[in-house]
């Protein structure tokens, strides 16, 4: 995937690649948070996370949003729909514990590849689909992100398997 951002978006005026070392999901964006929140925030994706590993493949390359875009991403495909019940609980375990405001807006499942620059604006061209590819997601995992002048740099805190419950208590 990170070939074909550069081989694809590398040549857009305007676009900052994201580092291959820095791609992911998001499933619930929590902003800015105090340190002493992440046990609990953690305790929140542990409690959702009794599913199996999710199938997921690679689809279409997307303008975020379509009419003022701010990023390009490659959307990803859930045909079982678990990635949308991992999001659904995730987000709803965040929200009871006071750590999250669910979106308005229906969760889309993608990898942000590029970032529009600063007071740059962008014509959002429909964009080849990158090669296919199916993989599992396996964990979960939450990150501090850093602003840099290069763009955020993420540090993981926590990473939890799915389908493993027991091992995510630490038992």
């Amino acid at each position: 995937m990170a070939g074909w951002a550069a081989d694809r978006l590398g040549r857009v005026p305007g676009l900052r690649l994201i580092d291959a070392r820095w791609l992911h999901v998001t499933l619930c964006f929590l902003g800015w948070r105090e340190v002493g929140e992440v046990e609990g925030i953690t305790a929140a994706c542990r409690a959702a996370l009794a599913l199996e590993p999710l199938p997921l493949s690679l689809g279409e390359a997307v303008w975020l949003p379509p009419r003022r875009p701010r990023v390009v991403a490659v959307a990803l495909l859930d045909a079982s729909g678990g990635l949308a019940r991992l999001q659904t609980a995730v987000s709803a375990a965040l929200a009871a514990g006071g750590f999250y405001e669910p979106e308005g807006r229906p969760y889309l499942g993608h990898v942000t590849l590029a970032r529009v620059g600063r007071g740059v604006r962008v014509r959002a061209e429909p964009l080849p689909p990158p090669t296919p590819v199916s993989f599992d997601a396996e964990a979960v995992t939450l990150y501090q992100s850093r602003l840099e002048r290069g763009g955020a740099r993420y540090e993981a805190l926590e990473t939890m398997r799915l389908g493993h419950p027991r091992e995510n208590d630490g038992q």
